[in-house]
């Protein structure tokens, strides 16, 4: 039996497909933001929600690349690249759902054990990957480069509690006894990798809407990352 989107008339397949993608990103976003609440709470009902939600985004990974191939033979060039842009985006999507769901089963198997520390800058990056998931789902559906170019500055940000975490548990500079050190380096890994994911799509947004490479499109903006990131940490300085 075909699994092929039955898209309702008079909407077209690969319109309902588009959107059908748009909701994919507030979903992950959803878990970005369960994850964030979860592991600053130690909510168990919030970490164990990530995994109907990993189940939920992967239902839908299905669904699309069964509508994206039939859907793309009967559209023309321009909305088969964006059929294509909608495949590539929950490629990394469901693969930001698996690695949530891994970042629950960390903060769950740790039951409390994390130090302050840890559950603020882990708090911190999950939030920053919810808001990066934000602007993705809004930088495709509304194809806007400038929101794009967002996600690229924040994952600069995600890069530096990385490192911070890693400097606490790795080098231990201080020779200070830490718990659950193993649990917090997956946990930063999974929270790492799901925000170059998250920078992987805007790149996809970048190329999908202008049709050049993502450093091109950045220096259309004349700024290199680096001074994006500098630009980001002082407007969020001012909000605070």
């Amino acid at each position: 039996m075909s699994t092929a989107v039955k898209s309702p008339n008079p909407e077209p397949a690969h319109h309902y497909i588009v959107r059908r993608t748009v909701e994919a990103c507030h979903m992950a976003k959803e878990a970005a933001g369960a994850a964030a609440e979860g592991i600053a709470t130690g909510s168990s009902v919030l970490l164990n929600s990530l995994r109907q939600r990993e189940r939920e985004l992967d239902t839908l990974d299905l669904e699309i690349d069964n509508g994206v191939t039939t859907a793309i033979t009967e559209v023309g060039p321009a909305e088969a690249r964006e059929l294509l842009a909608c495949m590539k985006f929950m490629i990394g999507l469901e693969r930001i759902g698996d690695l949530l769901l891994s970042f629950a089963n960390s903060a769950q198997s740790v039951s409390g054990r994390i130090d302050s520390e840890d559950t603020r800058d882990l708090t911190q990056m999950a939030t920053i990957l919810e808001k990066m998931l934000t602007d993705c789902g809004d930088a495709f559906s509304k194809r806007d480069v400038s929101e794009a170019v967002e996600v690229l500055r924040a994952d600069a940000e995600m890069d530096r509690l990385r490192n911070l975490i890693f400097l606490r548990h790795i080098e231990n500079p201080e020779n200070i006894h830490r718990q659950a050190s193993l649990q917090v380096i997956f946990m930063t890994q999974s929270l790492e990798r799901a925000g170059d994911h998250a920078k992987n799509l805007a790149e996809e947004v970048c190329h999908f809407v202008s049709g050049r490479p993502v450093r091109h499109v950045l220096i259309s903006y004349d700024k290199p990352v680096e001074q994006m990131f500098i630009d980001y940490l002082r407007r969020r300085e001012h909000k605070e």
